[in-house]
């Protein structure tokens, strides 16, 4: 009997080793050394990419997996890889994201790729690639973005794009494309930005595809279409792009040329809904026509005079149209080659190194693909409590801006990085700066309504001394969450105190009870109660939570963000907290977070901005107690101070930080306090 239980006791073993396996399978790894060898011949960037490693367990740079472990999301742009996509890339069945992007990758897109029927994002843009786009790619069915700009890719759009129901960005700019703009992409109902720019294109714009009801952007500029634009387009506004198509005209468009007698006469070709024996629309005024004389009393005899001469005018004023056009156009092409300095004058093009050139040194200026491909469930989620709809669309970002913005998060951007989350700066495609902050969908709140409440509250706080959410993007291919915030050019508090760094100028006085004030402005307003706000706990508030912006005003930063967060990142980021000193002592036994808990670690910030000290020792509170201000106020500011501020600062810290909670003030009346008149001001 003792035996047979050691046997099955050695079969439960090796059936646990089996199941402790990378599920993610010989035949996923197998793959991404086949992508890796074709990707990175040399091994350059590559080189974490093991024959004997785990795809699943974080190692392998760019790969990331799904809840099943398999391989969910390559990301691999601005790597500096030189090879080719190799089809192996098919039997990575559960690739939802391919990020490949700003690379120099050679050799055709392979056909295999169609294959990947789970694909939303599939990012070749910016590289070196040639061939002509696979029709196979119509059987992608899941694919929402299709980024292949700026690169060498050569023949026609394929018709069968328009099977992609779900696609609804399309980026071809920057190629060498040729035919005609297919029919096929008017089924595209989700569609919003279609940008066909700089490639060779020829005949008219699809009614079709202007009827697509979300089109948002039409970027044909750079081509060799031609026709009458439909009017439809004006609704696009700003949207539609149709410079430089000599053969391309249209009425109410400033960057179209108005049509002529000739393109008007041709007008039934572009939009065929107009019926042949309709007069053709937008014909100037100052046109005249023949009425037609289908009467029984009209004389055939009596009118043929009259005819010839209207024909052969007709005919002399088509000719000097023609003749006058050509000139102009050819002038025009003349200037754009003196002035526009590209390398292709035979057609007035960029180049495909010189495209690259711009998107690297203003990445933004190119690229302005507004999607979310989000958290998309949650995007549409009814669970929301009618909390979606009024703040997603005013304050969604769009992944690839995100990207452009920080140089596809450039280590050289890099700002900071927690245990849960990496803030870059980046400057958007206005000019103005931001600061990104990434934080990764393992560390959010599982439950989609949670998160969207959570994304809400953020929304929702506008106040001068918070850090101002411009907006968010979520991306579930690459699995991050992105928040958007305005840039505090002079860092956080905290590198202001214990400083030794001699280009970082001390904090004279009265800056430093200019900051105290704001930041208790800004913690009152977090704790008020207004109509579309409702009273916020901050819970992290610290040195390293205030920035401060050019003019040295203080700005509390991640003001409700530990609502998108899970549970186990909050009590991470709380330990760090309590590390400072900036925990109340009442949370140890009770494990609960109230006002006053803020309120406590405001105090502790008053006694870090007085003595200039981050890490404070008990001396420094004794001191405080005692009044003996020239023991714990900053030495670095030389005696220059206003004693009785400093004496009440001091008050107003120790109070603060007493350890009964119902001991302590509210904000409320720690701002009136600091705005007594002959007081702090």
């Amino acid at each position: 009997m003792g035996f047979s239980n050691f046997f099955i006791f050695l079969l439960l073993i090796a059936f646990a080793s089996y199941l402790m396996k990378p599920s993610c399978g010989n035949a996923e790894l197998r793959a991404l050394m086949d992508i890796k060898s074709s990707l990175d011949p040399e091994n350059k960037y590559l080189s974490s990419w093991v024959s004997d490693g785990d795809p699943c367990s974080g190692e392998f740079d760019g790969v990331a997996c799904n809840e099943h472990r398999k391989v969910a999301n390559i990301s691999l742009q601005s790597k500096g890889l030189t090879g080719k996509v190799s089809p192996a890339v098919a039997e990575l069945k559960c690739l939802s994201g391919l990020y490949l992007h700003y690379n120099s990758l050679t050799g055709e897109i392979p056909k295999e790729i169609a294959n990947l029927t789970e694909l939303a994002d599939l990012y070749l843009n910016v590289n070196n690639l040639s061939g002509t786009i696979p029709p196979e790619i119509g059987r992608m069915a899941s694919l929402q973005v299709l980024q292949l700009c700026c690169n060498q890719l050569t023949g026609s759009i394929p018709k069968e794009m328009g099977f992609l129901k779900k696609l609804s960005v399309l980026t071809l700019q920057h190629n060498r494309l040729t035919g005609k703009i297919p029919e096929s992409l008017g089924n595209l109902g989700g569609l919003k930005r279609l940008y066909l720019s700089f490639n060779r294109l020829s005949g008219p714009i699809p009614v079709r595809l202007v009827n697509v009801p979300q089109l948002e952007v039409l970027d044909v500029q750079n081509n060799n279409l031609s026709g009458v634009a439909p009017s439809a387009l004006r609704r696009l506004n700003g949207g539609f792009h149709p410079e430089n198509n000599p053969g391309l005209c249209g009425v109410g468009f400033s960057s179209l040329r108005v049509c002529t007698v000739w393109d008007n006469l041709n007008i039934n070709q572009i939009e065929p809904n107009v019926p042949s024996t309709t007069v053709p629309r937008n014909i100037p005024q100052s046109a005249s026509f023949p009425i037609p004389c289908n009467q029984p009393h009209c004389s055939r005899s009596a009118s043929k005079l009259p005819q010839i001469g209207i024909v052969a005018g007709v005919i002399t004023a088509i000719i000097a149209l023609m003749v006058g056009g050509f000139l102009v156009v050819f002038r025009y092409r003349r200037c754009k080659q003196k002035v526009g300095n590209t390398s292709d004058t035979s057609d007035d093009r960029l180049s495909i190194d010189e495209a690259k050139e711009v998107y690297k040194k203003s990445p933004s200026s190119l690229v302005d693909i507004k999607h979310s491909n989000g958290w998309d469930v949650a995007m549409s989620s009814q669970d929301c409590n009618g909390i979606c709809h009024e703040f997603l669309n005013v304050f969604k970002f769009n992944l690839e801006e995100v990207e452009s913005a920080t140089q596809h998060f450039s280590e050289v951007n890099l700002l900071g990085r927690s245990n849960f989350s990496a803030v870059y700066k980046g400057i958007l495609k206005d000019g103005s700066r931001v600061a990104i902050k990434s934080i990764s969908k393992m560390n959010c709140k599982t439950v989609e309504a949670e998160f969207i409440k959570g994304l809400s509250l953020l929304t929702s706080l506008k106040h001068d001394n918070l850090v101002k959410l411009r907006g968010f993007c979520c991306s579930q291919a690459r699995g991050e969450c992105f928040l958007v915030y305005d840039f505090a050019s002079k860092g956080n508090l905290s590198q202001y105190l214990d400083n030794e760094d001699d280009n970082i100028d001390v904090l004279d006085w009265p800056t430093r009870v200019s900051i105290i004030n704001g930041i208790a402005k800004g913690i009152e307003y977090l704790h008020s109660n207004e109509p579309n706000k409702p009273p916020t706990i901050h819970r992290n508030i610290s040195v390293e939570k205030v920035l401060v912006d050019e003019q040295l005003n203080p700005l509390i930063l991640d003001s409700g963000l530990l609502k998108l967060l899970a549970d186990d990142v909050v009590y991470s980021a709380l330990k760090v907290s309590a590390a400072f000193g900036y925990m109340a002592p009442e949370y140890i036994t009770t494990g609960r977070f109230t006002e006053k808990s803020d309120v406590y670690a405001f105090g502790v910030i008053i006694l870090q901005v007085l003595s200039g000290k981050r890490k404070l020792a008990s001396l420094t509170r004794l001191a405080a107690e005692a009044g003996k201000l020239e023991d714990f106020v900053d030495l670095k500011l030389k005696g220059k101070f206003s004693e009785s501020e400093a004496a009440q600062l001091a008050k107003i810290a120790l109070d603060c930080t007493h350890e009964l909670p119902d001991s302590r003030p509210t904000m409320a009346s720690v701002v009136q306090e600091l705005s007594k008149p002959g007081d702090v001001i």
